[in-house]
Order: structure tokens, then C-alpha cells, then sequence
């Protein structure tokens, strides 16, 4: 729908709804869309701006998790260039050997590892999880990020999220893509070669890093960052992901490894799952079994077309409701 806007004797055009942002995306006038709309709610107007061959800066981690095949065959046909500003992706994009979303040979990189910081929750006593709270959620030690986003780092269903998006940005096999909790926040992401060597991007935890990165690529540009000043930092550590604390980063890979559109029954079952939990309706710890219960109710198949995608997103979200039902009964 659009509407005409007047004032001052200028014409302008004021359009609202999912149709307006495909278009203003896919408009003639526009050369650079930053895709960063959370959710499923961001893929259509995304796709447009694929289609419509754009400089694309994406933050939109669902158009790969729910389309993945489907959009980067849009981007290659379209010629649109693809730019991930997401810290962990654009931090492999800068230590990768070749530009995100082609299909040159990758054969001498022998894994991407992303780092996590392991959210507020990494060290707190397990039986303790039952009784967090939306705001000690949303409370991340080192990035200030939405209420949505902060959740999916606290279940780490959001790093789910990036190994399916690394999958399909950086045509490489799942089993290539390793996750490492780092809680220092300073290395964002490494990619490790047949020979060795791990090249590894760092900088200060602030999004103007990546951004400024995909605005100016080829070029460098000031971000207005923070140097980085690691004798002030001390130390950095890694560690193994705990499979018990995080339970949802392996629903991702299983349902990666199942394919289809079954990454798309994920995120539409988490997207319900943590309105619930953000809303005071579920517990914490329900948010996993909401989502496991709902990838084994709902059925995957080929992602053939947009339609099926979302298909599949609206019976996933039908599902999750009805899983997120039984979780409050439980807890009742």
C-alpha cells in the first residue's frame, strides 16, 4: 500500500507495509541496502534487494538460516555483491581467501571457527537457569543488541543461526564450521588453512568495526572505534561450548544437517519461543525443548521456492505455539 505525502510544494511519496520495503529496496534510485531487520519479518524486502542486484550489506541473519540456497543463487544471478556485517561474518570475510558467496574452490581452508562470548549466562549454576529473567537475558557483558538478539545469545541459538548462515556465505561444509566460546569479545572470528596458519580479524567489541569495513570495502574507512590496545586487555581465552547450558546450538546443526526447510522451522519455532519468554509466559529453560518439539512436529521438505519457505515458517510457528502450550503446562 502507498500513500502521497505533500508538504512545502515538494512531491514526495511516503509508503508503509512488507510491499513498501521491497520496493524502496529494489528502487532504481537506491545502490546500497542495509538488510538489519530482525527475523523473518526482513526476507522478503532482502530478497528484493538481491534480486534487484544491490550492494548488499546484510546483518539479516534469517534470509540465509530460512532461504539459504535460494538467496545466494539470487545474488549470483542477480550480480548483487554481498557484504556480511554481521562481526562474526565479516570477520571470516576478512580472513577468507576469496569474496562471500562465490564458488571458487575453497579446498585450502580447513575450517571457520566463530567465536561466541557465551552471553550472561556462561558461568551461572545450571539449576539456577530455571528462574532467569528477561532483563538478566537481555544483560550481555559485552554487546548492547536488542531484547530478541540478546536472548539468542544467551541460549547461543543465535550462533546456531551464524553456522548456517557461514554455510551458505561461505559455500563450505557444515562440519568445516566450528564454534569456540571466547569471552573477551576481542577475536571475532578465525579461519584456519590446510597448512596451519589461522588468520584471525580482532578489534574492540563495536559494531561500527564491521560496518565501517562492508561501507568502505574495498577501501578502509574510519569507524570511530575504540583502538585496540591489548596490554590494557591482558588476556584472551577460549573454551569449548558447554552442550548442557546450550542445548539450542546443537538443535541448529541438526537442523542444518537436515536441510530443507527445516533451518526455517528453527528460527520461526526460536522466534515464538523467546516472544514468550520475553513476554513472561515461558521459562528460560523451555525455550529449547519449544523448538526441538516443534523440528520434530513439523515435517521438513525441499526449499524449492519462497513460497515453500514461508509455508513452512507459518506451520512452524502453528507448531511452536502449540509446543510452547504444553512447555506452560509443565511448568504449571
Amino acid at each position: 500500500m502507498r500513500r502521497q505525502f505533500r508538504d512545502a510544494g515538494c512531491g514526495s511519496e511516503l509508503l508503509f507495509g512488507p510491499d513498501a520495503l521491497k520496493t524502496v529496496a529494489a528502487h532504481e534510485g537506491c545502490r546500497t541496502v542495509i538488510a538489519a531487520i530482525v527475523g523473518a519479518a526482513g526476507l522478503p524486502a532482502t530478497l528484493a534487494a538481491a534480486a534487484a542486484g544491490k550492494r548488499l550489506l546484510l546483518a539479516n541473519k534469517e534470509a540465509l538460516v530460512m532461504a539459504g540456497d535460494l538467496f545466494m543463487n539470487c545474488v549470483a544471478t542477480a550480480g548483487a555483491v554481498l557484504l556480511p556485517i554481521d562481526s562474526e561474518h565479516n570477520a571470516v570475510f576478512q580472513c577468507f581467501p576469496r569474496v562471500a558467496g562465490s564458488k571458487g574452490e575453497v579446498s585450502q581452508v580447513r575450517r571457520i571457527i566463530l567465536t561466541a562470548s557465551g552471553g550472561p549466562f556462561r558461568t551461572v549454576p545450571l539449576e539456577l537457569l530455571t528462574r532467569v529473567t528477561p532483563d538478566q537475558a537481555c544483560a550481555h557483558p559485552n554487546w548492547v543488541m536488542g531484547r530478541k538478539i540478546s536472548v539468542d545469545s544467551a541460549t547461543m541459538l543465535n550462533k546456531g543461526l551464524e553456522v548456517i548462515e557461514a554455510k551458505w556465505l561461505f559455500n563450505v561444509q557444515p562440519g568445516a564450521i566450528e564454534v569456540v566460546v571466547h569471552p573477551q569479545s576481542i577475536v571475532h572470528s578465525m579461519v584456519e588453512y590446510q597448512d596451519g596458519s589461522v588468520l584471525a580479524q580482532m578489534s574492540n567489541a563495536d559494531m561500527r568495526v564491521p560496518i565501517a569495513h562492508a561501507l568502505g570495502f574495498p577501501e578502509r574507512i574510519e569507524s570511530g572505534a575504540k583502538p585496540l590496545d591489548l596490554t590494557e586487555i591482558g588476556k584472551l581465552t577460549f573454551e569449548r561450548p558447554d552442550a548442557q547450558r546450550f542445548p539450542c546450538l546443537r538443535l541448529a546443526y541438526d537442523a542444518l544437517a537436515q536441510g530443507g526447510t527445516a533451518p526455517a522451522v528453527l528460527n520461526a519455532a526460536n522466534e515464538i519461543a523467546v516472544e514468550a519468554f520475553l513476554a513472561g509466559r515461558l521459562r528460560f529453560t523451555e525455550i529449547a525443548p519449544v523448538i526441538a518439539e516443534t523440528l520434530e512436529s513439523v515435517a521438513s521438505s525441499a526449499a524449492h521456492d519462497i513460497a515453500t519457505v514461508l509455508d513452512a515458517d507459518a506451520r512452524a510457528r502453528k507448531s511452536a505455539i502449540a509446543a510452547l502450550a504444553s512447555a506452560v503446562e509443565r511448568a504449571a
